[in-house]
């Protein structure tokens, strides 16, 4: 009989391999848009924990990435994020308790799923590099590629190379190592880096006590608010949100846990998203969702039980709750490179579902996913992908 929750280094290990997508989404909308620092790690605890309780198999907490990016790319007020969490998490309840997840997801394909997958696995392993290169939009923003180090280069070289080149190297060398987990030693060794090579002041900054999220920070959302929301900021998520973070995420944990995972149906993470994003709502958190990239990172770094969700989520509330709007000052001595480690990794762990395709107009559906994805959007590549499938399906057009 398998153990549906362990505490030891794997899962701890594991419990950190989507770091690399939620640390840089969630610190960008704390300093660009004012959101809460309490609010968000208190939140994403909560979520965390609750999951793994309940599904028993590791479950990602990842911020809503379409919400996110326009939010600190625009610097969008903290009220029009928040009204963005209100509408989501009614769109979420309306589909998961109507059923009505149950008759979308029997309505895309195999390929199309793959298609996200790869598609999802491709931006993440992108993202990553551009992370260790220094050429991310924060970065750019912040214009350096390793803000809150000392030094950025190390002779010719960028030290956000150096340090991406390295990480990459020892999580190869201890990728199946039990007794040294990849991405436990990373993490250390990162931290490590940004003690000794942090800037004046970092540490400093810390100050400990017990916070408590607000009740409704930033107040009830007006119409304006509202109607903003929702065409800005809700309708590009909602393609992703339905083909990523529930349908592809839940076919992923079937292929990964197998019998283990028969909770994770789409009825039940459409609504653990809904109850989550209610609670984001009412204590400032940020819009957050299950992702099948979060989920492979998990897995690819030893997550393989619930236990990895109720190590990171204690880790998160105890941010929240000890350091409050500090914690910042904490992840800032995480060199970004390392962050780009793990996004390399779990990307390439998440395209790797590619590989059960074998029939050609499959094949096609997946690699045009990608190509849109990859000149487009996700949910353009989602939304001509699932066209492209059905027309194939149907003998309309052929390959």
């Amino acid at each position: 009989m398998t153990i549906p929750y362990k505490f030891d280094r794997m899962e701890f290990s594991g419990s950190l391999g989507d770091l690399g997508t939620l640390l840089p989404l969630a610190m960008g909308m704390i300093v660009v848009n004012g959101m809460s620092a309490t609010g968000i790690f208190f939140t994403i605890g909560l979520f965390y924990i609750g999951a793994g309780l309940y599904f028993g198999v590791p479950v990602p907490v990842q911020p809503m990435k379409a919400i996110s990016a326009y939010a600190i790319a625009t610097g969008i007020s903290a009220t029009q994020i928040s009204s963005s969490v209100a509408l989501t998490s009614l769109f979420l309840f309306i589909i998961g308790l109507s059923g009505g997840i149950n008759l979308i997801g029997r309505m895309i394909p195999k390929a199309v799923i793959r298609g996200i997958q790869v598609s999802t696995g491709t931006l993440l392993m992108m993202q990553g590099l551009k992370l260790i290169i220094g050429t991310s939009s924060q970065q750019l923003a912040a214009g350096s590629a390793e803000p809150f180090l000392k030094i950025s280069a190390l002779g010719p070289l960028p030290i956000g190379v150096l340090l991406g080149t390295a990480g990459a190297l020892l999580t190869l060398l201890l990728m199946h190592n039990k007794k040294y987990p990849a991405a436990l030693v990373l993490i250390s060794a990162g931290f490590l880096v940004g003690i000794f090579w942090g800037k004046n002041g970092i540490t400093t900054a810390v100050q400990f006590g017990f916070h408590l999220p607000e009740l409704l920070p930033f107040g009830l959302p007006s119409q304006p608010d509202l109607v903003i929301a929702f065409f800005v900021l809700v309708l590009p998520q909602l393609p992703m949100t339905i083909g990523n973070a529930i349908i592809a995420n839940a076919d992923l944990s079937k292929d990964y846990f197998g019998e283990e995972s028969k909770k994770v149906t789409y009825k039940a993470t459409t609504l653990s998203m809904a109850l989550a994003n209610s609670l984001c709502f009412l204590l400032g958190g940020i819009p957050l969702c299950h992702g099948a990239g979060g989920l492979a990172a998990h897995y690819k770094f030893g997550a393989r039980t619930g236990g990895s969700n109720v190590i990171i989520g204690i880790i998160f509330l105890c941010f929240a709750l000890f350091l409050g709007q500090h914690a910042t000052a904490i992840l800032h001595l995480l060199p970004t490179s390392i962050l780009g480690v793990l996004l390399v990794f779990a990307g390439s762990q998440l395209s790797l579902s590619i590989l059960d395709m074998m029939v050609q107009k499959e094949m096609f559906v997946v690699l045009l996913i990608l190509a849109i994805t990859l000149t487009t959007s996700l949910s353009w590549g989602f939304t001509v992908g699932l066209i492209i499938a059905h027309l194939l399906k149907a003998d309309k057009i052929s390959i």
